[in-house]
Formats: structure tokens, C-alpha cells, sequence
């Protein structure tokens, strides 16, 4: 990660951090239902979260995981999930503040190695998933949640996200990711897609585009609404655009 890259992650997830945290889609608690059950996590489980953000999805796996790690770069996003840690009482879990590539970590330390919404900023996302698996235990899990927009979309999809968040590198399309699973050494990983719900200015108001961006943005939205060319299928509730964000969960055993 080249170092104005990581001060972009900084400065947008700093200023995100408590809009991200509180927004309802990310909270969604039938989603982080369905990404724990997806992995199989049980009782015994060391679980790693990669670019953990405020920790919703590691406190969702401290519920039934033995003990759960969170690291992630951005000092704000980690007083989050301090705060949220402790509204739920939980124990078992400690953050570390650093970057992912390489993580800091042992060969073999956990045996869940988990990531959600944060492949779509990496530079090499294909060296990450390289680092959770050399950390992750033979047997054990790694897992992917992230945006996966259909291919013939991808394009459009991702200029609309570097304009809405300036830190945003690139969101792969599902083929990619499988790719990236079969270079890191594993086999097929399982998967499952859902879509991630939103309204626009609701997004809008959480996300900090360059001024003039946001405007740009409700532009290739409102042409979307005729073609969905960028993968959301966007649609009206009243005066209101309401998108829904593709989600590809891809695990896969070490």
C-alpha cells in the first residue's frame, strides 16, 4: 500500500467512523447471521477480522467464538469498536492498530481469518488474502465478504465508488475473486451473494466525495435507473433512489 493511498483510508474512514458504524445496512443483523453460520465458526474458534472497521461483524463471531482478534488502520474506526465491545459486554476480543499488508501476525495463529467491506480498497488485495492464509490454521477458514459487481458492470460501478469515496481502489466482479482464491492456493471456496441495502442521500450523507463528486454521482444514478448500469439496482420509494449493493461471501478451507 503506497502511503497516499493509506492516508486516503485514514482520512475517509476517520471522518466515516461514526456514520459507518451506526449505518443500519452495515449493522443488518440477518446479515452478520448469515456470514457467522456461512463459516462454520464454533466454540473452539481464534478468530482474525482483516481490516476490522468499528468490529460489528468481530463482536457478531465473539458470541460464539473462544476468542476473536480485530486489527484495522484507522485509530477512530478502533475507539468504535472499543465502544461497541463494551455496550455488548463482550470479553473475548482485543484490537490492534495496524495495516494488513503484512499482517503481524504468526503462521498459523487463528483458524477463522475473516475480511468484510475492506477488499475493495486494497492495492493487492490478492497479497492479503495471501497474508490470511499464511496466518490462518491448516483446516481452518478464510473468508471474504465484499462488493461483487457482475463484469459487464464492474467499470461503471467502480468510478461511482472512487467518486463517492476517493479511497476506493477497486471492487472485483465474483470471477476475480474466485481467481484470487485459486492464486493464494486454495480449492473452490463455497459462496453465497446477497445484496446490501441503501438509500442514496442517506449514502451520500455518510461518504465524504470531493466537492462537486456528489452531484457527479446522483447524475450516473438517475441514468442507472434506466439501464441499472452500475449493478444497484436502483429504484424509487417516493421521492427517495434506494440502492441495493452486490455482496459475493466466498470461504474457503486452508
Amino acid at each position: 500500500m503506497t502511503d497516499a493511498h493509506r492516508e486516503a483510508i485514514v482520512d475517509q474512514f476517520t471522518r466515516q467512523a461514526v456514520p459507518f458504524s451506526t449505518a443500519p445496512s452495515i449493522r443488518d443483523e440477518a446479515a452478520l447471521r448469515m456470514v457467522v453460520e456461512f463459516s462454520g465458526a464454533g466454540p473452539g474458534d481464534t478468530v482474525l477480522d482483516v481490516a476490522c472497521g468499528p468490529g460489528i461483524l468481530a463482536c457478531a463471531f465473539a458470541k460464539i467464538a473462544r476468542h476473536v482478534t480485530g486489527i484495522d488502520l484507522t485509530p477512530a474506526m478502533l475507539d468504535r469498536a472499543h465502544t461497541l465491545q463494551t455496550e455488548q459486554g463482550l470479553t473475548n476480543l482485543i484490537w490492534r492498530q495496524g495495516d494488513v499488508l503484512p499482517l503481524p501476525f504468526a503462521d498459523a495463529e487463528f483458524t477463522l481469518v475473516v475480511s468484510r467491506f475492506a477488499f475493495h480498497h486494497l492495492l493487492d488485495p490478492g497479497a492479503v488474502l495471501g497474508e490470511m492464509r499464511r496466518v490462518c490454521a491448516p483446516g481452518g477458514v478464510v473468508m471474504v465478504i465484499d462488493s461483487a459487481p457482475a463484469p459487464d458492470r464492474a467499470a461503471a460501478f467502480n468510478a461511482m465508488e472512487r467518486l463517492r469515496d476517493p479511497s476506493h481502489a477497486r471492487a472485483l466482479p465474483l470471477p476475480e475473486h474466485r481467481a484470487l482464491f485459486a492464486k493464494a492456493g486454495f480449492g473452490a471456496p463455497r459462496e453465497t451473494f446477497y445484496r446490501l441495502p441503501s438509500d442514496l442521500e442517506g449514502l451520500l450523507s455518510r461518504s465524504f466525495p470531493n466537492p462537486g463528486d456528489a452531484d457527479r454521482i446522483r447524475g450516473m444514478v438517475q441514468r442507472s435507473l434506466v439501464d441499472d448500469g452500475l449493478d444497484m439496482a436502483p429504484h424509487r420509494v417516493g421521492d427517495a433512489i434506494h440502492l441495493s449493493y452486490p455482496v459475493a461471501v466466498l470461504a474457503a478451507r486452508r
